[in-house]
């Protein structure tokens, strides 16, 4: 009786695995296959049936299925990302940085004037900033929907020029539009944008209307350094090798994780995949600037929808942004 309750066990996962695979393959040709993309998968969907009904013996029935499957992957597998497309025009240029020494000089710096969401008019700037000026690092989460689901932004300080923002987004080309399921497959090439604080965060939450919360984090100058070369180094190889973004593996969070080197990431939570949550994995783990709050009281003050509203195109941007911020206690320089 055991012997058959595990064969049955094993052939029930066997069946929930093979039709599993052959779903995200039907969605690959949905989404993925260069022409005639709904035709090309509900013939492959038929194809999956047929071969369920008609083929005699459940070994032969599920060969097939993984069979199919297995085709569809290699198929899919050759599929290259690009840099050249009819991209969208806040993703148009791509940016990278020039190292001389101390210098780092960075094109294609986004700094958009927005009348709305948009309708902008795409400015991209040249900025030179100084690695040994690196003060500290400060994120923003952007939620858009869902309390479990944001956007991260990092912002590198520098003691003598403006913040600096690194978001990582789908580059997307004209009239394309973002799709959750389609983030699973190869819709979207990956984009490190570089961009001022007017631009990235004034966008969210002044055109948007999106809720921003905005921590200053525990890494020590020297730290917020090393993280900084680890996205120049990033950026730089994104230009001459494109990747595609996707929802699970490559994402706004994941890839911020995997530039670390490997002995130094965190270990995988599950606020990693529903980042949302991932400013209370920070603030557990002793990576957020506290001022001795408890972490509800620390979100709450840092919501800074309303006073980039206020600030809204004011030079004093950054500054206004952070007024009220709690700053480090000693408490705080022993988490790091």
């Amino acid at each position: 009786m055991i012997w058959r309750a595990l064969r049955a066990f094993a052939w029930t996962l066997a069946w929930v695995i093979a039709l599993g695979c052959a779903a995200w393959a039907f969605g690959a040709l949905h989404y993925d296959f260069p022409a005639g993309k709904p035709i090309v998968a509900w013939a492959f969907a038929a194809a999956i049936i047929a071969a369920i009904v008609f083929l005699h013996g459940a070994v032969r029935k599920l060969g097939a299925v993984f069979l199919a499957f297995a085709l569809v992957l290699i198929w899919w597998l050759t599929l290259k990302p690009s840099n050249n497309g009819n991209w969208q025009p806040d993703v148009a240029e791509l940016a990278w940085a020039d190292i001389n020494g101390d210098e780092f000089t960075f094109h294609n710096v986004r700094n958009c004037d927005y009348r709305t969401d948009t309708d902008y008019t795409p400015h991209w700037e040249t900025r030179t900033v100084r690695l040994s000026q690196i003060t500290g690092i400060d994120l923003a989460i952007d939620y858009w929907g869902s309390p479990w689901i944001a956007h991260p932004i990092v912002s590198f300080q520098f003691a003598d020029a403006p913040p600096l923002c690194f978001s990582i987004e789908t580059r997307k080309t004209v009239g394309q539009t973002y799709s959750t399921i389609g983030g699973l497959y190869r819709q979207y090439a990956l984009i490190y944008l570089i961009s001022d604080e007017r631009d990235v965060i004034r966008l969210r939450t002044n055109y948007r209307h999106e809720d921003i919360y905005l921590y200053h984090l525990t890494a020590p100058p020297n730290r917020a350094r090393e993280r900084f070369l680890e996205y120049v180094h990033s950026l730089n190889t994104l230009r001459t090798q494109p990747r595609w973004y996707n929802a699970i593996t490559t994402n706004c969070t994941t890839t911020i994780r995997s530039q670390h080197p490997s002995k130094e990431r965190i270990p995988w939570d599950w606020r990693i995949l529903l980042n949302g949550k991932g400013d209370e994995l920070l603030y557990r783990d002793g990576g957020l600037v506290t001022g001795g709050l408890p972490f509800a009281e620390l979100k709450a003050r840092s919501l800074i929808d309303a006073r980039a509203r206020a600030a809204n195109d004011s030079l004093d941007f950054s500054k206004l942004i952070r007024v009220g911020l709690p700053e480090a206690l000693p408490s705080d320089a022993s988490r790091r």
